[in-house]
């Protein structure tokens, strides 16, 4: 039986999250989803704008669900699966966790990923995190966790749009992509009708690793975050890249923020690898690639590691990987 999957909405105080689910819940599309809203503090007040979908909505109080929660979430899915088993409700169709603006979206994957009887039930679809147009480039100056949620995420929703100027668009996007280059990138406004659509279709087209163009390796520096995009043009072992790749987040998990990739392995299709710090998702064999370009494409999302590091890792293993890493592109976060 296919896994029902869970989606976290992620992004700092007042970015717009509630207001995009708020928005999206009116479409047809998200009409049969289960809706868990975290709240800081003793008073929940952004459940209150989703009482149109009350009985599928569950609001967890106190705290975040980050750290001190994690409990009540496991609790709150726990529940809905045993509805859902036991008839009181029909299954579901998605699962969606907003978090609170200071959250960090990665304990909340590891706790379902892990979880020895939510594991099998749900999945992690994505990760989405909202970016205001108009106050992003202060929350990322100003703010550790706005930095850590745009890091992880697999999709990043410029919101407000439409009261902000060209240029600071432009600056943010500049700014996701030093972080972030891994991420695709949606936008949207107080008129936009459909907000919908950041919450359903093909997953894996969120997650695809794109090559991008080649730069330095020599004058990057990882400064407190940065990113490095390898490819091989060759197929890898999956043995020996899994051996490397268990060995790296054993020693340096906590500063590797995010791995996406898609692997080239020898077989029809790409193997698509999705890890946040020292968690990595199950692997997924896709039936084909992406635009028809063979080749492997990982990218490494850190916190204060020289990229060089892990290329010169990487070539330490090149005989056992059976293909030469050479950088693609390295950003360090602006």
């Amino acid at each position: 039986m296919p896994k029902i999957p869970v989606i976290i909405l992620s992004g700092f105080l007042g970015s717009g999250k509630t207001s995009l689910l708020t928005k999206a819940l009116k479409q047809n599309e998200l009409q049969n989803s289960a809706i868990i809203v975290n709240e800081f503090g003793k008073i929940g007040l952004d459940h209150h704008l989703l009482s149109r979908v009350e009985e599928r909505t569950l609001l967890l109080g106190g705290g975040c669900v980050c750290c001190s929660t994690r409990e009540d979430l496991v609790a709150a899915i726990l529940a809905l699966l045993n509805d859902m088993q036991s008839g009181v409700q029909q299954k579901v169709d998605r699962v969606i966790v907003e978090t609170t603006g200071l959250a960090d979206p990665s304990p909340i994957w590891f706790t379902i990923l892990r979880h020895p009887v939510l594991q099998h039930h749900f999945d992690v679809d994505r990760i989405l995190v909202t970016l205001d147009a108009v106050n992003g480039m202060f929350h990322l100056d100003q703010h550790e966790e706005s930095i850590k949620q745009t890091a992880v995420a697999d999709q990043i929703i410029i919101t407000k749009t439409d009261i902000a100027s060209g240029e600071q668009i432009e600056q943010l996007l500049e700014r996701i992509a030093s972080i972030n280059p891994a991420a695709s990138i949606g936008t949207t406004h107080a008129d936009d009708p459909d907000g919908s659509r950041f919450f359903v279709g093909d997953a894996q087209a969120v997650r695809t690793v794109q090559a991008v163009d080649s730069a330095d390796l020599a004058k990057a520096h990882a400064g407190d975050t940065c990113s490095i995009s390898i490819r091989f043009d060759r197929p890898l072992d999956w043995h020996a890249f899994g051996l490397w790749l268990s060995m790296l987040l054993h020693a340096r998990g906590t500063a590797i923020l995010r791995v996406k990739g898609l692997l080239d392995l020898g077989g029809e299709g790409p193997v698509s690898l999705n890890g946040v710090q020292h968690i990595i998702h199950p692997p997924e064999h896709l039936d084909h690639w992406p635009e028809g370009i063979r080749a492997s494409n990982i990218v490494f999302i850190m916190k204060q590691v020289e990229p060089q590091q892990i290329l010169d890792s990487l070539l330490a293993f090149q005989h056992v990987l059976g293909a030469v890493p050479y950088a693609l592109e390295v950003k360090t976060a602006i």
